[in-house]
């Protein structure tokens, strides 16, 4: 869905990515708009290098174009929303500089605007790596929805940047203001995380995992995966694909039971992939692995996999959404041979059986807990 933000220098159209007509989704919400508002009501100068963190559909950077701003980002999908936004405001190429969390930060930063993230070990890990660029007189200002503002939010600012207010609520949103403070002793970035996987989950028992900051059950191993990894398929199967790979655990966990596997791991966060990557050279995997960061399965040759194994997402940032599992599908039934298998396990309320018997004409179960179903879809020829 295409829709206007109303700024201070003017209207700009934004959509999110994939653009999706059915998508009733905003690609900017109330902080966005509070932040901007505050920069021109308060006269910030945005001079020097303007960095934005977390900017999700690229809103931010393509109203501050004009400013030559960087963004960072860990979302392929919003890099990507971010390049067609700018592009549709008609900002020359470059103008804009679209960095990647997992890319080195600039050197200094003048003005620092953080769309603060979901994850609180994202924010912990990017402002660690951002605090050696910011100076005495670096301009900090964080935006966010109120309920995604919490008491250990503005707690990261004060221990890693400097002491920290935040504004009155607008619209349900929040600003957040940091004075950096040099001679802070900042703590040393704990990102990435490893452990020990448990010893009942079957090739992988025993195994290194490596998180970096921001993938999903950074800490520990979630429930779900768990239960998904004692029942995956036998080896044999050939080129299989790890769907939404986070960590990277299961499909290291089919390469390691079978060393004649060629496994790509697929996932939209650049941290994702890094740490799929990680985890998948700890263990010294034998056998052939690509990482690729992007669209889920859009660039895989139609016909050419014989196995995708999904564990898909239903939240994009705050809102519960079925749509990118429904593009996860999709994209499995095109990128499959005829008799190729695509597993995915799901909370059973979610009810993807009736998605995929929708797309394969065919779904079975394979293994169900009280709160877990991992299914079976079969591509006829």
């Amino acid at each position: 869905m295409s829709d206007r933000m109303t700024t201070p220098w003017g209207e700009v159209e934004l959509t999110r990515f994939p653009e999706d007509p059915r998508d009733r989704l905003r690609a900017w919400d109330a902080s966005d708009a509070y932040l901007l508002r505050h920069l021109a009501e308060e006269k910030v100068p945005l001079t020097g290098t303007v960095v934005v963190l977390g900017d999700r559909w690229g809103a931010l950077v393509t109203a501050l174009a004009e400013h030559r701003p960087a963004q960072i980002t860990d979302s392929f999908l919003g890099q990507e929303a971010t390049r067609a936004n700018l592009a549709r405001a008609g900002v020359e190429p470059g103008a804009v500089r679209l960095l990647t969390t997992q890319d080195p930060p600039p050197e200094r930063v003048d003005v620092l605007l953080v769309r603060v993230p979901k994850s609180l070990a994202l924010l912990e890990d990017q402002l660690l790596r951002l605090a050696p660029a910011v100076h005495a007189d670096t301009v900090v200002v964080g935006t966010g929805m109120v309920k995604e503002i919490h008491t250990s939010t503005l707690q990261l600012f004060e221990r890693i940047l400097g002491p920290t207010r935040t504004s009155l609520a607008r619209q349900k949103a929040r600003l957040i203001f940091c004075t950096p403070d040099p001679a802070l002793e900042r703590p040393a970035n704990p990102w990435p995380y490893s452990y020990a996987l448990p010893d009942d989950v079957g090739a992988v028992s025993g195994r290194t995992v490596v998180n970096h900051a921001g993938v999903f059950c950074a800490d520990r191993l979630d429930i779900g995966t768990r239960f998904f990894l004692r029942h995956l398929p036998g080896p044999g199967a050939g080129r299989v694909v790890d769907l939404g790979c986070g960590n990277g655990v299961v499909g290291t966990a089919v390469a390691l039971a079978d060393p004649t596997a060629e496994v790509l791991f697929v996932d939209e966060s650049f941290q994702a992939v890094a740490s799929a990557e990680a985890t998948y050279k700890a263990n010294g995997v034998p056998g052939h692995a690509e990482f690729r960061v992007g669209d889920g399965l859009a660039g895989v040759a139609p016909g050419s996999v014989d196995l995708v194994l999904n564990n898909p997402p239903f939240h994009s940032h705050q809102a519960t959404t079925d749509a990118t599992a429904w593009r996860m599908f999709t994209g499995a039934l095109r990128s499959l041979r005829p008799g190729g298998e695509l597993w995915v396990i799901g909370n059973r309320h979610l009810g993807y059986h009736v998605k995929l018997r929708r797309l394969f004409g065919n779904s079975r179960l394979v293994a169900s807990d009280p709160k877990f179903v991992v299914l079976r879809a079969v591509k006829r020829g």
